[in-house]
């Protein structure tokens, strides 16, 4: 099928929430419109942009795109859905390179001494990611991409032989995010010793359940405003974790290039300690949900 013919007309594109007496296969468009024309905004703003919000912007849009193809995976080809979710990980983790860099500038900037040291070095190595994470956008044809894979699941909704009540549908899909934070906030509280991995594991279950309920919230049953202040916690303290974590692993590959720049082992040291310091918080909090 041509690109021009799979094109969601404006008036598609521009279509206000579904309310809970829709199907899910109708609502699928006016969720999804305009998370594909935001993402496609933030990815156009990349290549102008230099900042660290426009890198950190793009990436939260492809997450929260990847989420709602979750969402509705039961709705849609499980192959497609599978490589279309992929799609939306790999841009995301384009933007990402470019983003942890900023992240370990930020906190390297803790230590004025050592980041007076390794600020050139650093700088040069968040230039040149930047200039990957621009050549891989711009080669995807983000734009396209999008507008293509909204036409497509739109078109293979709209056609489908049956129609399921949208709030019955959510409420379903909704239940079935919890039921795996949950699986993972047990399997993460169990451990002898904090374990990253399981860890990391409740953090993203718990993006996605936190998507969830953002996008659907107004026809879900019941009110899920406590589950909601529940994960803006755990993101809050799991995400510092995270980025210790992602700043350690740059530092750890990237020794030859920023050989020479300061005291990294120094910052590795502490890094390491913020780890083991953030991971005990973060299992702490667990304990407590």
């Amino acid at each position: 099928m041509k690109r021009a013919s799979r094109k969601i007309d404006k008036q598609a594109a521009d279509s206000t929430p579904a309310g809970a007496e829709c199907s899910a296969e109708s609502a699928f468009t006016s969720y999804a419109a305009p998370l594909v024309d935001e993402a496609i905004e933030h990815a156009h703003a990349v290549s102008e942009d230099t900042s660290p919000e426009a890198l950190h912007k793009l990436r939260i849009s492809l997450r929260r795109l990847r989420s709602l193809w979750w969402a509705f995976e039961p709705l849609l080809d499980k192959g497609g859905n599978t490589r279309q979710r992929e799609l939306y990980k790999y841009l995301a983790t384009a933007a990402g390179k470019t983003r942890d860099w900023d992240i370990l500038i930020e906190l390297v900037a803790q230590d004025e001494r050592v980041a007076h040291e390794m600020a050139p070095k650093l700088e040069e190595a968040r230039g040149s990611a930047l200039a990957t994470s621009r050549e891989t956008l711009s080669n995807a044809d983000v734009k396209h991409l999008l507008q293509d894979a909204l036409a497509s699941a739109s078109q293979e909704l709209n056609t489908a032989d049956e129609r399921v009540p949208l709030q019955k549908f959510v409420d379903r899909r909704v239940a079935a995010s919890e039921r795996s934070l949950n699986k993972r906030i047990k399997r993460a509280s169990r451990a002898k010793r904090p374990n990253y991995t399981a860890l990391h594991d409740v953090r993203k279950a718990g993006k996605k359940v936190r998507y969830l309920l953002e996008f659907f919230e107004p026809v879900l049953s019941g009110s899920h405003k406590r589950v909601l202040k529940r994960l803006k916690q755990i993101q809050k303290r799991f995400g510092t974790l995270n980025d210790i974590v992602a700043s350690e692993m740059l530092l750890h590959g990237n020794m030859g290039l920023l050989a020479g720049s300061g005291d990294i082992d120094a910052v590795l040291l502490w890094l390491r300690k913020e780890r083991k310091r953030r991971m005990r918080a973060a299992a702490g909090l667990l304990r407590k949900l």
